[in-house]
């Protein structure tokens, strides 16, 4: 199938926001993708291009990504699903497939909790977990301080370890202080090519919420625990759909105790898969495995 990258459609919400997506015509079968943090529906070229074409494909830009709108600060993981389902009615959308890749992950489980009967089966890739992504206070060495997570968004925005360096990556257009990272964290054994890299940058140079992002992953929570930050209600136990967890055997971004904890909240009621050799992005890593696991699924 032939998808148009650059070619993006607009949704005018009906709280204000604008949210832009990405559409690769199929057939009668539907699918929604949900990118996570320091992307945007770009980051699903790829996939979007090698899904069977009886598949029709959507991709929306949350909210302060891509080439959506940022009126409002999102201050919960369910801003960004409540503009999801505002964007879904829109479009008069109903039953599909929802994925949602690390911090999408978040986005959709929140979605399915909320919003039942719309979404038929839930693909989980490289998820943050139900309980949420946790950031912690530095000790002096730099190392993560696991005695005291982070509370309020002013201390994630402080955060001299992460946020900051980040945030000044974006504000000075450092892209081969992004690569670094990215290098670092995902794309440790494969790259894009140089081409496709550079449109990941420009992409990843969208984003306008950061801080906020990083916020709302460390409060959000809908297993039963109770943490630092917030006291989870179940909301997981809404998720009655089919659903896929997928996960990388080395991922660097998300670790196996997370994805451990996603599996324990659902209690059974997920297949799970195991990626061989990939990391936090399968989509390079390895994308022939992570089609045919999606596809076998749906």
């Amino acid at each position: 199938m032939t998808l148009q990258q650059d070619v993006l459609k607009k949704v005018l919400l009906s709280n204000g926001e604008t949210i832009a997506y990405r559409e690769r015509a199929g057939g009668d079968e539907l699918i929604i993708l949900v990118h996570g943090n320091m992307t945007s529906s770009k980051h699903w070229d790829v996939l979007m291009e090698e899904l069977d074409g009886r598949f029709t494909i959507l991709s929306p830009d949350l909210r302060g990504f891509g080439q959506s709108s940022y009126h409002k600060r999102v201050s919960h993981i369910r801003d960004f699903s409540e503009d999801l389902k505002l964007w879904v009615d829109a479009l008069g959308l109903k039953d599909f497939t929802l994925v949602g890749w690390s911090t999408g992950g978040a986005v959709a489980m929140q979605f399915c909790a909320d919003y039942l009967g719309l979404c038929h089966k839930l693909v989980l890739l490289a998820s943050a977990s139900t309980r949420g992504y946790a950031f912690y206070a530095s000790n002096p060495d730099g190392s993560p301080n696991l005695l005291k997570r982070l509370l309020t968004l002013e201390e994630v925005e402080k955060d001299s370890v992460k946020t900051v360096p980040m945030q000044n990556l974006y504000d000075s257009g450092n892209r081969e202080g992004l690569k670094a990272v990215w290098n670092a964290l995902i794309y440790t054994h494969k790259q894009p090519s140089e081409l496709q890299y550079e449109a990941y940058i420009d992409d990843m140079l969208t984003q306008r919420n950061l801080a906020d992002v990083y916020h709302v992953l460390n409060t959000f929570n809908i297993s039963s625990k109770k943490n630092e930050v917030s006291h989870g209600q179940n909301e997981v136990a809404k998720i009655q759909i089919p659903t896929l967890i997928i996960y990388g055997d080395r991922d660097y971004v998300v670790p196996e105790t997370m994805t451990k904890e996603i599996i324990e909240d659902f209690e059974g009621r997920a297949k799970v898969v195991k990626l061989s050799d990939s990391g936090h992005s399968p989509l390079i890593d390895d994308l022939t495995q992570l089609v045919n696991q999606i596809e076998l699924f749906i």
